[in-house]
């Protein structure tokens, strides 16, 4: 007989996990099962104590219908060589496939259903339609562990209306990233500093905002960055850029000033005459940031800007780290988010990689993630959760 932490005892029942399997996979081949491999303790845990283990997660953005593109197929059979054990799989979510696998379990066993997205009810934004799908879903449990930190910050019915439904609890992963997450938030060591890339301001206006008043330096890269250098009324070239987003660069630029918080900006940039791709061989040059060339596009912050970021990176206590500083896939183009990512694994306190790209920037690049004080699996959620946004998946399991 065994138990599991806000469940109680759990041998013989039918647990529902909402697991975060979204991996990038390419045709049937997983390219990165660090989400995979980041939800096996929990199902681990449960599966050891003798409960019946049924995992639910999505896989891409299919449109409510199914589409073998998105199966979760091949993420069953990675998972079964991880736990070391076979793992059913439904070929779908709550039909007759999804009733006899779970039927069929043993104490112990673990099944995955196929893409709960290929439902409709799971994303809908009309609660009677979620919540009839949800009620399908806690037909096939006794009890939900709430594990998909990637999806927290979402209203959907694995993640918030089944919780409704059965007695429920957080799963490890999901405990974990909140616990990292209140440290960011509520008692960073200092020095803090905030890392932020990616291609659009817009996707990191609630986190600045929120930041500049904890942080005490925030360094910007990636395809952002290009808003905040025309702010400083640079020329920018061809580099992405977010013209209605100026003003408002505009305004953090002078928040920080006034409040103390040091924004660093690179000084040099990376350029080339066009986007990489698999037909042209990348031509990188670096030159000022603040010379930018009309034909050039930027695709990395350069090296003089990778080691001062590096440099002020050095003494922090607390960083979080979201985003890449540039096209990192592109060897030509990686060299910031390589000192980025090198500088994190050297930090003496609490060193956060913040989910999406980053997480993937530093396994592409081959650094252990051991090297690192945590590897979030939610981008998204942990953004939200920096902006001081309630999420949903989260909220509803405080009960």
């Amino acid at each position: 007989m065994g138990s599991y932490p806000g469940l109680g005892e759990v041998a013989g029942k039918r647990v529902l996990v909402r697991s975060d399997l979204n991996v990038p996979l390419d045709g049937t081949t997983i390219t990165d099962d660090g989400r995979i491999r980041a939800s096996v303790p929990t199902i681990k845990a449960l599966a050891d104590a003798g409960a019946r283990v049924v995992v639910t997660a999505h896989l891409g953005r299919p449109k409510g219908t199914p589409d073998a593109a998105y199966s979760l197929g091949p993420v069953a059979a990675r998972l079964g060589e991880l736990l070391g054990a076979p793992v059913a799989f439904a070929t779908d979510t709550v039909g007759d496939s999804a009733r006899e696998t779970v039927a069929g379990l043993a104490d112990g066993q673990v099944a995955v259903l196929e893409n709960v997205r290929f439902n409709a009810g799971e994303t809908s934004k009309d609660d009677a339609e979620r919540g009839a799908f949800a009620d399908e879903l806690a037909a096939l449990a006794d009890a939900f562990v709430s594990d998909g930190f990637g999806v927290v910050h979402r209203k959907q019915a694995s993640v918030y209306d089944v919780a409704q439904r059965l007695p429920h609890t957080m799963g490890a992963l999901v405990s974990a990233e909140i616990e990292v997450l209140k440290r960011l938030t509520e008692t960073p060591e200092r020095p803090y500093v905030v890392v932020l890339g990616g291609s659009k301001v817009s996707d990191k206006l609630g986190v600045i905002d929120n930041l500049l008043g904890k942080a005490d330096k925030l360094l910007i890269g990636g395809g952002m960055v290009f808003t905040f250098l025309k702010a400083q009324g640079h020329e920018v070239g061809r580099s992405l850029l977010e013209d209605d987003q100026v003003p408002v660069c505009i305004e953090y630029l002078r928040r920080a000033e006034e409040s103390g918080v040091e924004i660093v900006l690179p000084s040099d940039i990376v350029v080339d005459t066009e986007f990489p791709s698999g037909d042209t061989e990348p031509q990188p040059i670096v030159v000022p940031a603040s010379n930018i060339p009309a034909s050039s596009l930027g695709l990395d912050i350069g090296p003089d800007s990778a080691a001062a970021f590096a440099e002020a990176l050095a003494g922090a206590r607390t960083v979080f780290w979201n985003g890449p500083m540039g096209v990192f896939e592109v060897p030509a183009f990686a060299g910031g988010t390589r000192a980025v990512a090198e500088a994190l694994t050297r930090i003496d306190g609490l060193s956060v990689v913040g989910g999406g790209d980053s997480a993937a920037a530093v396994r592409t690049l081959g650094f252990e993630e051991s090297a690192f004080g945590h590897i979030s699996t939610g981008g998204g959620a942990s953004l939200e959760y920096l902006e001081g946004k309630e999420l949903p998946g989260v909220k509803v399991l405080e009960d």
